[in-house]
């Protein structure tokens, strides 16, 4: 008998350059803030909001964007929404005033709203249940390892043109990826002409997720414990993860007083253990799920040990001025900050089913509420405290101690549907 093919992995490949493309593309202007602020005359506050307007458009849109992709299919939808986020990226290296960035800015995460939540669909339609925390690890990991390498690629780029042209240069590489993925990707598997008849057979419990599945039943989402548990501590996770994409270059530069090559090389930390937490977590979740009895503990567990960890290392962290010790230390919550980030995922397209775009969709919308939320609110925290960053950082790890109260009560597992055909 003939081996199924392994198209499917083609998925996993194109997923994996998007997230790398698009930490790249939110994650340079963190690296540029301190030259941007000064070029043009920005404050903390004014930088604050700056980093918040993509939080706030990347929330707003986040439903809309995933919800379009459960009913017209990823491919049409992720072609559409990198062409249009490259545009606003590239067009970020031309703006002249605090209103035209944040305006840039806020269209930019308008478009990256709809990237990881259509990247899910795709997944829950070519991935059989048994390698997707797998497949999310991986994707999480090269997310961030993009981010991680952004601040060093950014000074990199700063040496040859300005930070006005990196931009457009970074804008460019989208297009490139929009192109392949339109000629390459197929919304039902079973359109794909490199996929064998024994690889349609392992994907065969999951084609009937690929679209048409616009009539989300939003009574069943609204009252479920699960998806608004789900929410509150997906907003736990990035409320402090957004510290190390937003401030953290500007938190060395002036707690630790480095330079910006410096302190680029110590930003790369964080984001670089962001993604060994992701790969560790893809890695062991399936013998902790053995080891606990059900994939619903094993899901519980590694999000709470996240959680909890991330709130230690962070607290611990205000104990040391040390430079090498507190840049460990912060990195090493990052890295229990994404141990929670492959079962956040995996639940929802467990959950979320046939509609696995919007439920991933609503999820990530809680998430980038604080991903508009914390960045502003440490640009005024910075003001009213004279810039005390431990008092910032302080406020970070009560907030991850919260996602801990979160798993013990979600059910990562039964869908949504399964409820309502209990009901009748």
């Amino acid at each position: 008998m003939e081996q199924p093919s392994r198209t499917r992995y083609g998925v996993i490949g194109f997923a994996v350059a998007l997230a790398v493309l698009s930490y790249i593309d939110r994650v340079s202007i963190s690296q540029a803030a301190p030259v941007i602020s000064h070029d043009l005359g920005f404050d903390k506050r004014q930088m604050g909001s700056i980093f918040g307007a993509f939080g706030l458009a990347y929330a707003l849109f986040e439903i809309p964007s995933g919800w379009l992709g459960d009913w017209i299919g990823p491919r049409r939808v992720l072609t559409r929404i990198t062409l249009w986020w490259s545009a606003f990226t590239a067009l970020t290296g031309w703006m002249w005033s605090f209103w035209s960035m944040a305006v840039t800015r806020f269209l930019f995460g308008a478009g990256e709203a709809g990237g990881f939540p259509n990247l899910t669909k795709a997944f829950s339609t070519w991935l059989p249940t048994s390698e997707r925390t797998r497949a999310q690890g991986i994707l999480w990991t090269a997310a961030r390892w993009g981010g991680a390498v952004t601040p060093i690629l950014v000074v990199k780029v700063f040496q040859w043109v300005s930070w006005r042209w990196a931009f457009v240069l970074f804008g460019g590489l989208g297009v490139i990826w929009a192109a392949a993925f339109y000629r390459w990707y197929r919304d039902d598997p079973g359109e794909h002409p490199q996929v064998n008849k024994e690889e349609l057979e392992l994907l065969r419990g999951v084609a009937k997720n690929a679209t048409g599945h616009g009539n989300v039943p939003w009574g069943l989402l609204l009252r479920s414990r699960s998806i608004w548990l789900l929410w509150a501590q997906y907003f736990c996770v990035s409320f402090p993860w957004y510290f190390y994409i937003t401030w953290l270059p500007t938190y060395l530069q002036e707690f630790h007083k480095l330079s910006p090559e410096q302190g680029a090389r110590f930003a790369a930390l964080p984001l670089f253990l962001n993604g060994a937490g992701c790969l560790v977590c893809g890695m062991i979740s399936a013998r902790v799920s053995e080891w606990a009895g059900s994939i619903s503990r094993g899901r519980r567990i590694l999000a709470c040990t996240g959680f909890f960890s991330a709130s230690l290392f962070l607290a611990l962290s205000l104990l040391t001025h040390n430079l090498w010790w507190n840049v460990l230390l912060i990195g090493m919550a990052a890295f229990s900050n994404d141990l929670t980030m492959p079962p956040s995922w995996a639940s929802c397209m467990d959950i979320g089913g046939e509609f696995a775009g919007t439920v991933a969709g609503s999820m990530n919308m809680m998430g980038n509420l604080a991903g508009f939320a914390a960045p502003v609110f440490g640009g005024y925290l910075l003001a009213w405290t004279g810039g005390s960053w431990r008092i910032f950082i302080g406020v970070m790890a009560v907030v991850y101690f919260l996602g801990v109260l979160c798993w013990p009560a979600i059910d990562p597992v039964t869908p949504l549907t399964a409820h309502a055909e209990e009901n009748h």
